[in-house]
């Protein structure tokens, strides 16, 4: 059935242009929320993505992806899917009202991650690490899940840090001056989050679409300075552990490695652009810090 896309919008995720046409204001408000208020920083390709919203099926739940040459498919289930052309970079998405309804995952999964999934095919690289800024120099918070990079990105914004990003940093695959741009609009906390920082006492911790149970909590909500990017001076692999907080020196070879570990797979041709863009980090001091409160990490990294 053929349906009318009769809403469009246009936003700019990391300075790119993004136009979406799609059957639903829920879509909009989804981008709006994601992206809105940015601007085109990097003329060049469009990426174009339709969204329809159909009356039937549920809510859309973790899926599979899969990728062969240019085209790349995300499949919740028969009613909840992305199908994508990285090499035009448009896609095409079909919802549930169910999960058109839910805001955090209609973005999770769909409006955000498809338009972040066809940058990362030429334009950018993202790395999971948190980012905060002092005297104009960022610091990548690199470290597994539930390893604290949002804890400790958030202890340095209240004391006096910018605050860019608590899980993902994105570089320009192209840029030799290696600037990180964060994802600044919402910081998300641990469960527990509230006996570390006592303002965050009577937020509700709530499932997110990966099924963990966390507090998300727009910055603007919170006493910080943001911001949306800076270049990188250092990297710091954080390791919690009880005891002396300490931090040792690491070569630019094993930091690059540590960074490739964590990375996402795109094929040969994609990961060879991500690859050129990582290396360029070696030349950055980077350190293995080890601490056991947040206000230890803090410190760490002040004195680096």
């Amino acid at each position: 059935m053929q349906v009318e896309l009769f809403l469009s919008g246009t936003y700019y995720p990391f300075g790119f242009r993004l136009d979406i046409a799609t059957n639903s204001p829920e879509v909009l408000a989804a981008a709006e929320a994601s992206w809105g208020g940015g601007g085109e920083e990097f003329p060049g390709a469009t990426l174009r993505m339709s969204v329809v919203v159909a009356p039937e099926g549920g809510l859309a739940q973790t899926g599979t992806h899969r990728k062969v040459g240019h085209l790349y498919s995300a499949i919740c289930d028969p009613d909840n899917f992305a199908l994508v052309d990285t090499e035009r970079q448009v896609a095409a998405v079909h919802v549930s009202q169910e999960t058109a309804s839910d805001q955090g995952r209609l973005r999770w999964f769909f409006v955000e991650a498809i338009p972040h999934m066809m940058l990362c095919q030429r334009q950018v690289v993202m790395i999971h690490a948190g980012l905060v800024a002092s005297d104009g120099g960022a610091v990548m918070l690199c470290g597994r899940s539930m390893s604290g990079k949002s804890t400790l990105a958030y202890a340095c914004a209240r004391a006096g840090w910018t605050f860019l990003s608590d899980d993902c940093t994105t570089l320009l695959a192209d840029s030799t001056d290696r600037i990180a741009m964060g994802l600044p609009r919402e910081i998300r906390f641990r469960a527990d989050a509230a006996q570390l920082f006592p303002e965050l006492e009577g937020c509700v911790a709530r499932a997110r679409p990966t099924g963990k149970l966390a507090i998300e909590i727009p910055t603007t909500a919170l006493d910080i300075e943001t911001g949306d990017r800076a270049p990188i001076r250092g990297i710091a692999f954080l390791e919690r552990r009880s005891g002396a907080a300490s931090a040792r020196c690491i070569t630019g070879d094993e930091a690059v490695d540590r960074l490739f570990a964590e990375m996402a797979t795109y094929g040969p041709e994609v990961d060879a652009i991500h690859a050129r863009a990582v290396e360029r980090l070696a030349a950055v001091p980077a350190h293995i810090l080890r601490y056991d409160t947040p206000d230890d990490g803090v410190r760490l990294l002040s004195s680096l």
